[in-house]
């Protein structure tokens, strides 16, 4: 039990980011998605070198942790919250939150293919689960297939983009703390995404004037909690029992977005959306490797007790 405190902290973690889910969507659909979301990981950034200047852990990166930080915050930050804030602005908090959901079976199979994991009868069909778990999600409602817009595809990306960037903090964290690398990732993305954001939305900054008190709650709820520490305890908690075991949390993250979805926005979550959440839960368990692993200490516990 020697990780009890890593797995209870990533169960925290999960819950930041769901309800994170409907918080993004109150913020883009107030303001332009781009031109906020860069204020929001930049806000982020400054939070996270903050609690690394008391951490003690603040200091330059070599050349070639910059690179790291280079690819891991295209990837990372860039795409992933790219695609996620245009996503979300378009689909409901709903359907985002369960697509999110894909995240450890991506994981999985990226794995597989990048870390040389094995692939079994069980983890794929743990994926083909998952898979069909996503089309009940995009057709929920009764509207079947033109229900499949933008935004899912987008949320879809975005989910994917992210699963690369933990793959590739699993293979380099050893050589720069994770946190660290969090805090130049956000800084270095929220400057992408602000040059991003002058050519796509020419009235983004002027737009900001018109926020309320409870929208800017959201933002600084999300990029405060959600996005400075979570981002830096997730990816801390990847360096500490790996990509695919962290992973797993993921499916946590689906269930609180979907409860965040219902208290905070009210939306309807219809019988396809729960045939799509536990399709989805079965996946990430089967394909992520989890019931294999069990199933493995079960077998060992079993014959050192007939021993």
């Amino acid at each position: 039990m020697k990780n009890a405190r890593i797995y209870f902290t990533l169960v925290g973690i999960m819950l930041l980011w769901g309800f994170n889910v409907p918080l993004l969507k109150i913020i883009v659909g107030t303001f332009p998605p781009v031109t906020i979301t860069s204020l929001r990981i930049f806000t982020a950034s400054i939070c996270v070198f903050i609690m690394l200047y008391f951490l003690k852990l603040l200091r330059r990166p070599t050349l070639r942790e910059t690179g790291l930080i280079i690819g891991c915050g295209l990837l990372n930050v860039v795409a992933h919250h790219y695609f996620l804030s245009i996503g979300l602005s378009i689909t409901s908090s709903t359907n985002g939150g369960l697509i999110l959901g894909l995240g450890p079976i991506l994981v999985a199979i990226l794995s597989i293919i990048f870390l040389n994991k094995k692939l079994t009868v069980i983890r794929l069909t743990g994926f083909l689960l998952g898979l069909a778990g996503v089309s009940f999600t995009v057709i929920a409602g009764g509207k079947g297939i033109s229900a499949v817009n933008a935004g899912d595809v987008s949320i879809f990306f975005s989910i994917l983009t992210q699963a690369f960037s933990f793959v590739i903090i699993n293979k380099s964290c050893k050589n720069m703390d994770p946190r660290l690398l969090t805090g130049y990732m956000l800084f270095f993305g929220s400057i992408v995404l602000f040059v991003i954001s002058l050519f796509t939305e020419k009235d983004g900054l002027s737009s900001l004037a018109g926020g309320n008190p409870k929208v800017w709650t959201a933002f600084f709820l999300s990029a405060v909690f959600a996005t400075a520490i979570g981002h830096m305890t997730y990816n801390y908690a990847i360096g500490q029992v790996g990509a695919a075991e962290s992973a797993i949390f993921m499916n946590l993250n689906t269930l609180f977005a979907l409860a965040g979805s219902v208290l905070i926005l009210n939306e309807t979550v219809y019988p396809s959306h729960l045939i799509g959440l536990l399709l989805i839960i079965s996946g990430v368990i089967l394909g992520s490797g989890a019931y294999e692993d069990l199933r493995s200490r079960l077998r060992r516990k079993h014959s050192h007790s007939a021993q």
